[in-house]
């Protein structure tokens, strides 16, 4: 079967496949003789999502590992129908001139996913933003050279919004850092409109939370950095990280259990959603 270009799904896929290997504790050339791939570097493409695994030879990897959780191969049985889909999210079909190539994969996860753990540091996030905050942010950017392209940016993170309010929403726990709530983004009036959406948005979506991380909280487990943690009905949670550059997907377990522990221990410090409300009406009156 020839190379496939990995995408997130391939990749999700291929990390279960490997975990489930190393749980029957076999190495690479023991798993492959009792698959009957053809060497070890056929079994280590599929494992880093660049070959393809049909759904119908999953049962040969169940039997080889010894998996019989019914519960585990439902849910390994799904990754491996998102992964051999070939598409890209509909928003990144309509919206292919405005965004990266790479974008797509977070775009994707925005919809697949059930729930989503979110720490920001410097920014409201693009799912809770403004038109106007969001026009600010992105124009201010420069990353977009024309005015036509920050509109139809904005007009995607509008239409990205909407994840929070189809039939089976995307839940949303947000811990804002208190910078995020002070940054002069647009003037006074498009701040203050930004933070009276925060409390509307909190009132008439009950999957979304909000909680403040004020600067009396000192150091803290987020201090390296804005993150996110998305779960979902099926495969493992995964951690999101963006330095200046690019956004990083990490998929081991390892490393999404230290941002699972650090989001819980942000939650701990931060508010709690009654203060946290409180904390942003007296914003909004600052702004006023």
């Amino acid at each position: 079967m020839a190379d496939a270009r990995p995408n997130l799904m391939r990749r999700r896929l291929g990390l279960a496949l490997r975990t489930l290997r190393q749980r029957a504790g076999l190495n690479l050339p023991d798993a492959v003789a009792r698959l009957g791939l053809s060497g070890p570097s056929a079994l280590s493409k599929i494992e880093n999502g660049k070959q393809r695994v049909p759904s119908a030879a999953l049962g040969k990897y169940f039997d080889a590992y010894g998996v019989e959780d019914a519960q585990r191969i439902e849910e390994i049985r799904k990754l491996a129908s998102l992964a051999s889909s070939s598409r890209s999210t509909n928003l990144f079909n309509q919206y292919r001139d405005a965004v990266r190539d790479p974008f797509a994969d977070y775009l994707e996860l925005e919809e697949l996913a059930a729930h989503a753990d979110w720490y920001a540091v410097q920014l409201i996030p693009g799912l809770l933003q403004t038109p106007e905050y969001a026009h600010a942010v992105v124009d201010g950017s420069g990353k977009w050279r024309t005015a036509r392209e920050v509109r139809t940016f904005v007009e995607l993170r509008m239409k990205r919004q909407e994840v929070l309010r189809r039939e089976s929403p995307l839940s949303l726990w947000c811990v804002l850092d208190e910078a995020a709530l002070r940054r002069a983004i647009g003037g006074p009036q498009v701040m203050a409109g930004q933070l009276r959406h925060l409390l509307d948005v909190t009132e008439e979506l009950p999957g979304v939370e909000i909680q403040v991380l004020p600067f009396s909280a000192g150091v803290h487990a987020g201090i390296d950095g804005a993150f996110t943690v998305f779960r979902f009905d099926s495969g493992d949670p995964l951690a999101v990280v963006e330095p200046l550059t690019t956004s990083l997907y990490l998929e081991e377990d390892v490393h999404v259990g230290r941002y699972d522990v650090a989001f819980n221990h942000l939650r701990a410090r931060a508010l709690d959603i009654p203060a946290s409300r409180d904390f942003i009406k007296d914003l909004t009156k600052e702004e006023a």
